[in-house]
């Protein structure tokens, strides 16, 4: 036979008991509107990075017109009165000059020089052409100038940049594999010397309960200073050797160093664009490894501080939660604390249920009020599954990362990232919980 329903004192404490345990309508609703927005956290972070960048091209245009533009109009006023002096002496006209000088122009663009340079088009100079084009340096000083090598340029650089951005990545999937296993190695050594690891530590599933180790990964500001050092270093010594060999100065040699490895190139410094050099078998090979390692060293740098940057809008993001409002907060926290795990919370609502209903299912016996969709032994349960299954990831990436990896998510087949950030995603400490 069912039941009888509760009586009247039964039912007035089972009300108030859903009462207490409900937030405010109000803070409800907004709170629910906040997460039922479209902008979620990664829209809201591609906003406000969009916005972060908007204001540092601002700041770099409002920096570089101060300081370049008085430049440019005192070369501008010494150009103009260096052409009307030269008229005047000469007995030319400023249009027959004017002419002169366009066609001048042109033979600059051709890659004709006053003084003699190696020739722009043998095997050497197309070989550093096409370099200069998969990189994306791209310094401009050697241009195909037929209709058929431009449509090639087009179809070549489509596949040339793509392999070559292929090769920056494994080179920076490399590069961190690289360092944490040092700084892994450095870690064990420093534990063991201060006697928390045992003597005969070996690595492997049988101490896989050391604690110390479980799930440790190396922190990407020791991974960006390790780079940094060693792009400086590098720079510091190609600078030395263009200022030896191309008669450049030293802050010249840095300036093109940073331009070149960060594939930016502005082409008006350019390496290895004279005929003869002493030693010059030597000089490029030298000039092309410095600019290997130089791109791919910088490449790895600028993906790590992208994380770091990505840290700082994490950040910011979580400022601009609901604690702008106090409503939200405290009914965030009424909520958190609803559906907490708290010493004695389960005997409470096993009170509260049996005195509301008498005889239902032990199963549903903590959600009846609450309106949750699953009792509180199925959420312990699946919490000892995944808690189950997060160890076992950290024990195996702790000694080695896995290839395969067969976890359920909600995310889709983009959640772990694209690119560099998807390479660096779960190597580096600060990025296991990023997404």
């Amino acid at each position: 036979m069912p039941a009888p329903p509760p009586g009247p004192p039964a039912a007035r404490r089972a009300r108030r008991a859903a009462h207490r345990m409900m937030p405010p309508r109000g803070a409800v609703g907004s709170c629910r509107r906040r997460r039922l927005a479209p902008l979620n956290e990664d829209n809201g972070r591609f906003l406000l990075l969009a916005a972060l960048i908007a204001a540092y091209l601002s700041a770099g245009a409002t920096v570089f017109s101060a300081l370049e533009s008085p430049s440019e109009a005192a070369a501008q006023l010494r150009w103009n009165r260096t052409l009307h002096n030269f008229s005047r002496i000469f007995n030319i006209s400023l249009p027959e000059l004017r002419a002169f000088l366009r066609s001048y122009e042109a033979a600059m663009a051709a890659g004709i020089r006053v003084d003699a340079l190696r020739p722009r088009w043998d095997f050497p100079g197309a070989f550093y052409f096409v370099g200069t084009v998969v990189s994306t340096i791209g310094f401009g000083m050697t241009t195909p100038a037929t209709v058929a090598g431009k449509v090639f340029l087009i179809v070549y650089g489509l596949f040339g940049c793509a392999g070559t951005i292929l090769f920056f990545n494994l080179f920076l999937e490399r590069i961190i594999s690289l360092l944490a296993f040092i700084m892994k190695a450095c870690y064990e050594r420093q534990l063991r010397r201060s006697g928390l690891l045992p003597p005969n530590f070996r690595k492997g599933p049988a101490v896989s309960g050391v604690g110390s180790l479980v799930g440790w990964k190396p922190s990407v500001y020791h991974v960006m200073l390790i780079l940094g050092i060693f792009a400086i270093a590098l720079s510091c010594c190609a600078s030395a050797m263009y200022t030896a060999v191309e008669g450049w100065n030293y802050i010249d040699s840095l300036y093109y160093c940073f331009v070149t490895f960060s594939t930016i190139g502005f082409g008006d410094l350019v390496s290895n664009q004279n005929a003869v050099y002493q030693h010059q078998g030597l000089y490029r090979f030298g000039n092309f490894m410095f600019i290997l390692m130089g791109v791919c060293c910088i490449y790895s740098l600028f993906n790590v501080i992208s994380i770091v940057i990505k840290q700082i809008l994490n950040w910011v993001l979580k400022k601009f939660e609901c604690r702008c409002c106090p409503k939200c907060h405290k009914s965030s926290t009424r909520l958190s604390r609803r559906n907490a795990i708290t010493p004695g919370a389960r005997l409470r609502r096993h009170n509260v249920a049996r005195d509301a209903d008498g005889q239902y299912d032990s199963d549903t016996e903590g959600r009846r009020l609450s309106g949750e969709m699953i009792s509180m032994r199925e959420l312990t349960a699946s919490s000892k599954v995944s808690l189950a299954i997060l160890q076992k990831q950290l024990s195996e990436t702790a000694n080695g990362y896995p290839r395969n990896v067969c976890i359920n998510t909600r995310q889709n087949g983009f959640s772990a990232g694209v690119g560099a950030l998807a390479i660096m995603n779960n190597r580096l400490a600060e990025t296991s919980d990023s997404r």
